[in-house]
């Protein structure tokens, strides 16, 4: 037992608290200097920022599958499995859980583009307000830290008059230009779509500096995805919508055909008794008969092609509307600058044991 007790004092190694105190006001004055620096280094930085706002969109789709699902299609939705399909209870193949992926296509990015958005004037000031698409609004009207200004006016000095001279109003998703695909990208961080696999409730956030045009293009986002997923839910049942139409107006101009030649035939034959007569009035009004059969059926499958693309169409209820927001999402400077003093306390610290040699103690390094 005393072999035991003697084994760990000499094992512990406690450390002098007092002398790590008594090091760290050694340095006092290097504290003050690199805390004030870092703090003033925060506060420009953090004010450098431009502000930006969030407008939050929430919505529920209508899902495919009407029945009720079980417990086992709901404990497997919760990992984000969806075995509805599997079961047979399913057709839909754009499955919620995919919308940010759709949203993240080159394709719905650049359908933003077009879009109108309006920078409301200060009427105080005599400003007037002023209306453009989305596109240019984000190339020529956002505001920019200092050093993106200056970087900015650095690498423009070596940019070419081609670059300057490119045509940006054609807008091709197989081959967009170097600044078409800039604004794509910035999209990409402004527009973020999120799915609750469980719930499948939609969330569509939408970050800008201007509170007005935040919450219009929330609004237009979330239209726009309707828009896409209606199209998809609705595109075979509008094919043959259209191919019934068509049908419908083969056959009806089939029938009056028919019914004319039938009539005339009937008007100029009146008082004629002749077999052969007859027999061509009998062939004619058979005719006429079958072109009518033909119409009132395809009359039906009309009516019910037009009902199926009814039915097709999903309903999304909307949770959360846009809104203009009020208050900034940020930048949060004094977080910011907090993390900042922290990380440069905590560096000199370290430096300061490293010096005084207490590093070593603390690691517990022989």
């Amino acid at each position: 037992m005393e072999e035991n007790k003697t084994m760990i004092k000499k094992k512990e190694s406690p450390i002098d608290f007092g002398k790590l105190f008594r090091d760290l006001m050694k340095h006092k004055k290097l504290y003050i200097k690199v805390l004030s620096i870092t703090a003033l280094i925060a506060v420009i930085y953090s004010l450098s920022l431009p502000n930006f706002y969030k407008c939050v969109v929430k919505l529920s789709p209508e899902l495919s599958n009407r029945r009720t699902t079980n417990s086992l299609s709901s404990l497997a939705s919760s990992f984000g499995v969806n075995i509805s399909g599997v079961m047979g209870n399913s057709t839909e193949a754009l499955f919620p859980t995919l919308y940010p992926e759709l949203m993240n296509s080159v394709d719905f990015k650049t359908s933003l583009f077009p879009v109108l958005v309006t920078i409301e004037g200060n009427k105080k000031k005599g400003e007037k307000s002023e209306t453009m698409t989305y596109y240019d609004y984000l190339k020529d009207r956002q505001k920019k830290p200092w050093w993106s200004v200056v970087r900015g006016a650095v690498f423009g000095l070596f940019k070419s008059k081609k670059d300057d001279s490119e045509i940006e109003h054609k807008v091709d998703p197989f081959r967009l230009t170097k600044q078409q695909t800039a604004i794509a990208k910035a999209i990409d961080k402004k527009v973020v779509c999120d799915v609750d696999k469980k719930t499948m409730l939609i969330t569509i956030t939408v970050t800008d500096q201007n509170p007005v045009i935040c919450a219009t293009m929330a609004d237009s986002v979330m239209k726009r995805l309707q828009n896409f997923i209606t199209d998809y839910r609705t595109n075979k049942a509008r094919v043959d919508l259209e191919y019934n139409r068509k049908l419908y107006g083969e056959t009806k101009a089939r029938y009056d055909k028919a019914r004319r030649l039938y009539a005339e035939f009937a008007d100029s034959n009146q008082d004629i008794i002749l077999q052969t007569v007859r027999q061509r009035q009998n062939e004619l009004e058979n005719e006429m008969q079958l072109q009518y059969n033909a119409y009132t059926q395809v009359a039906a499958q009309l009516i019910a092609a037009e009902a199926k693309v009814q039915e097709e169409t999903p309903a999304f209820t909307t949770l959360q509307s846009a809104t203009v927001p009020v208050k900034k999402a940020g930048p949060r400077w004094t977080l910011r600058c907090f993390v900042l003093l922290f990380l440069a306390f905590f560096g000199t610290t370290v430096w300061v044991f490293y010096k005084e040699g207490d590093l070593k103690e603390l690691l517990g390094v022989e």
